[in-house]
C-alpha cells in the first residue's frame, strides 16, 4: 500500500490493491483532483478514514448509446412532472448529496474538505451540477466531473428527496452528455441501479484507453 505525501505524484495504477486501493493520504487540492480523473482516480472515504485512492478494476462504465430507460420512466418522461437544470446550484446539490442518508453507510463520504474542492472545480466549469425541480423546490439532482477533452463524464453522486427524481435528472443528463459527442460517463463501481439503466463493467485498461493514458 503507497502512502501519499503532501504534493507526491500517484504510483502507477497497476499498484492498485484488488479492490482499487491506490494510495492513502496526499492532499485533496484541485490540481491533485485534476490530474487523477484525467488519469482514472477517484478519492472515496469518509471523514473517520484517511484521504483513499482508487481504481477499481473492472471499472463501471455507461456507454450513452447504451441507456436503459424502462416504461414507466418513458411514462413519467410523458407527463413531464419535473424541471430540470444544469449547473443552475451546484453548492446545493452536493450538499444535499452529502445529507441524505442511504442504506448501509454511516455518514457521509462527502466531507466538508470535498465539498470545498469540488466547488472550486465547479467554479473551473470542470464540476458540474443537475438539479431536478418540483413546485419550485429542488427534489433530486446528482454532480460529477466533465473531461470535455477526453468526452468523458464521471458521475460522483445523486439524491432524491421524491420517488425517481434523481433518476429523472441522470436520464436526462445523458441524453444531453450524448447530444455533446460524450463518448462514456464513468460509474465507478457496480451497482444494481446502474445496471438497470444499461450501466456495464469493463476492464481498467480499456477505460484508461478511453482516457488515453497507460496503467
Amino acid at each position: 500500500m503507497h502512502f501519499l505525501k503532501h504534493n507526491e505524484k500517484f504510483p502507477p495504477i497497476s499498484e492498485a490493491d484488488e479492490h482499487g486501493l491506490l494510495a492513502i493520504g496526499g492532499e485533496l487540492s484541485t490540481p491533485r483532483l485534476i490530474y487523477a480523473y484525467n488519469h482514472g482516480i477517484f478519492p472515496w472515504y469518509d471523514a473517520s478514514q484517511p484521504l483513499l485512492w482508487w481504481s477499481p478494476d473492472p471499472r463501471m462504465v455507461l456507454f450513452p448509446e447504451k441507456l436503459r430507460v424502462s416504461k414507466s420512466m418513458k411514462q413519467l418522461f410523458g407527463k413531464e412532472p419535473f424541471e430540470v437544470t444544469f449547473n443552475h446550484d451546484f453548492k446545493a446539490v452536493i450538499e444535499a448529496c452529502a445529507a441524505i442518508r442511504r442504506d448501509g453507510q454511516h455518514g457521509t463520504w462527502i466531507t466538508s474538505e470535498m465539498i470545498e474542492c469540488y466547488t472550486e472545480l465547479h467554479q473551473y466549469n470542470l464540476a458540474q451540477s443537475v438539479e431536478v425541480w418540483k413546485g419550485g423546490k429542488l427534489v433530486g439532482g446528482l454532480y460529477g466531473v466533465y473531461l470535455r477533452d477526453k468526452k468523458i463524464f464521471c458521475g460522483e453522486s445523486m439524491f432524491a428527496k421524491v420517488s425517481n427524481a434523481s433518476k429523472y435528472g441522470f436520464i436526462t443528463l445523458v441524453k444531453k452528455l450524448k447530444t455533446e459527442g460524450v463518448k462514456l460517463i464513468d460509474c465507478q463501481v457496480y451497482t444494481q441501479h446502474l445496471e438497470s439503466l444499461g450501466a456495464e463493467e469493463i476492464p481498467r485498461k480499456k477505460f484508461l484507453e478511453h482516457l488515453g493514458v497507460s496503467a
